[in-house]
């Protein structure tokens, strides 16, 4: 067993990962994605991966060398079978899931999967009041109006939503005086209420079955808002480091869309992992 640990002395003073540590971290990923891809063959749950992970997969047969995280979408009714498959199916010896609805002070309209005894805090999120482990994003996804001008309204009111619940982060993070002190004002707004809210707009989302879904406390990359729904509902076996998982079968109109020439690498200086305040891997 190996145990790592390091914390920042101050807010400038960042954990960088080194080659070996980031390899460590994405091979605990690796056992969460496997565990993902167990429950939803059990539970005959359909899910993919998606955005980086995906890429990473198509472009290098697994991880992108400086990536230190993995994204798993399913659509809303897939993603609540899930949730409720962990209750019962989950290795909680080795693993939890959270979401805002099982997880005191979480602020995130999607859930993470985390390993037990490991930390990987990332900055500014020092304070924030539950368990850090390392994790993998597990993103639901909701129907969004096919309309382009009642699709940017829709964008508009997840950017709203989200930047209230962003706010108990905002007022620490944002680079610039005065964005903090407005997100100190919109964390005054009562957690519960922001999240009744939320819970308003996935339950209206999904009255109608659209063309366009999208993950409401995420961005979009792009001026769409949106990601057409065949994509997560056809999938095919995508080898990732190894394993097989699902993946979106027409991957290459999927990650055109998202990041354009993808088989392109980005440049260095864009070559980034998130800021870490600390770490302990097992």
């Amino acid at each position: 067993m190996v145990v790592w640990v390091v914390m920042k002395k101050d807010r400038e003073a960042m954990i960088e990962l080194d080659n070996q540590t980031l390899r460590q971290v994405q091979m605990i990923q690796l056992e969460m994605l496997e565990e993902v891809d167990r429950i939803c063959k059990k539970c005959n749950i359909h899910y993919n991966i998606i955005a980086g992970t995906l890429l990473g997969a198509v472009r290098h047969g697994g991880y992108i060398p400086w990536d230190d995280d993995a994204d798993v979408a399913l659509l809303r009714e897939e993603y609540e079978k899930f949730r409720e498959a962990c209750k019962t199916e989950l290795d909680t010896s080795r693993f939890y899931f959270q979401d805002h609805r099982n997880t005191k002070g979480y602020r995130w309209g999607y859930g993470k999967l985390r390993r037990k005894n490991t930390l990987f805090l990332r900055e500014h999120q020092e304070h924030m009041p539950y368990k850090q482990g390392i994790f993998i994003d597990i993103f639901p996804l909701d129907s969004v109006p096919d309309n382009y001008m009642l699709r940017s309204i829709k964008n508009f009111e997840c950017f709203c939503v989200r930047k209230l619940l962003w706010s108990k982060v905002g007022k620490i993070a944002d680079k610039k005086w005065y964005m903090r002190k407005w997100f100190r004002l919109l964390d005054k707004v009562p957690e519960k209420e922001i999240f009744r809210y939320y819970h308003n707009m996935v339950h209206n989302a999904n009255k109608k079955k659209t063309r366009m879904v999208r993950i409401l406390m995420f961005p979009t990359p792009n001026s769409e808002y949106g990601y057409y729904r065949n994509w997560y509902e056809c999938s095919q076996d995508t080898v990732f480091e190894g394993k097989v998982f699902q993946g979106i079968k027409d991957y290459d109109s999927y990650l055109s869309f998202k990041f354009g020439d993808y088989m392109e690498l980005p440049p260095v200086e864009q070559r980034k992992v998130h800021p870490v305040s600390a770490i302990r891997i097992l």
